[in-house]
């Protein structure tokens, strides 16, 4: 009898993660429990779940109905994370006339976001809000150039409904939140929102948290919208002492803001 294949272990993104090395390697075992679910039941797309914050089936559906929330049509400035699981959300809000704010991938550039301006695109809602149509329809920002946002949408490996969430593991999305908390971009009530697959929510208290982590206020699916049961969010802070001198020495904006935070 042949044997079924292996699931695959992702690529650790957590390497240069800060923190207790007991804590890394619980949210570690959540992803790849996360990321074998959804390869085992065919749920992700091309080029697969592991490693990466993945873009399941129903994307789609699920932005569609985050489209119909409330905290949706009251926001006219969104701040999105960049990967293809929540392209259709940053098309939708395009097409709704919003602005969107799209980090720069591992905020690797010394202006770390790109400006999506709904009135000022190159290509249609759909072309301009992918990865690489973004690069003729965005330009890049520093943080001091931003304007305080509405809604804050993170892509997320694993959610509870207690409003914990897990990325790939790199830690930038919290880095994000932090940055933008301290540049008065956004509040400790600014809405945070995902959209995920069913498959991608585990129970309460099975995601590990620290006070730094950023929890959500929704979690949305092809089926439901969830208003998460979580604590009052500080606001975001950037942690120095649980970055790794290798995390900061490859992100501009840290280095500037930390020989800042000497002076």
């Amino acid at each position: 009898m042949a044997r079924a294949p292996r699931a695959p272990r992702a690529p650790r993104h957590d390497a240069d993660a800060g923190g207790p090395a007991e804590l890394v390697e619980a949210k570690a075992a959540v992803r790849q429990r996360v990321w074998d679910a959804l390869r085992e039941q065919k749920l992700a797309r091309f080029p697969g779940a592991h490693g990466r914050i993945p873009n399941v089936v129903g994307a789609e559906a699920a932005a569609e109905r985050l489209r119909g929330t409330e905290v949706w049509q009251r926001a006219r400035t969104l701040k999105c994370n960049p990967d293809a699981a929540q392209w259709p959300v940053r098309q939708r809000a395009l097409s709704d006339g919003k602005t969107v704010y799209m980090a720069v991938p591992r905020l690797a550039e010394e202006h770390p976001f790109f400006l999506l301006d709904p009135e000022h695109l190159a290509d249609t809602p759909r072309k301009a809000s992918s990865i690489k149509g973004a690069s003729r329809s965005a330009h890049p920002v520093p943080v001091e150039d931003l304007e305080p946002v509405d809604l804050v949408v993170t892509g997320c490996v694993a959610v509870a409904e207690d409003g914990a969430r897990l990325g790939k593991g790199g830690g930038f999305s919290d880095l994000e939140f932090a940055v933008a908390s301290r540049a008065g971009l956004v509040a400790a009530d600014t809405p945070v929102v995902t959209t995920v697959h069913e498959q991608q929510i585990v129970a309460p208290g099975e995601i590990p948290v620290t006070d730094h982590d950023v929890r959500l206020d929704l979690l949305v699916t092809p089926d439901r919208v969830v208003t998460c049961t979580r604590e009052p969010r500080h606001p975001g802070r950037i942690d120095w002492d649980e970055l790794t001198e290798e995390k900061i020495a490859t992100i501009p904006l840290l280095r500037r803001l930390r020989a800042a935070d000497a002076e």
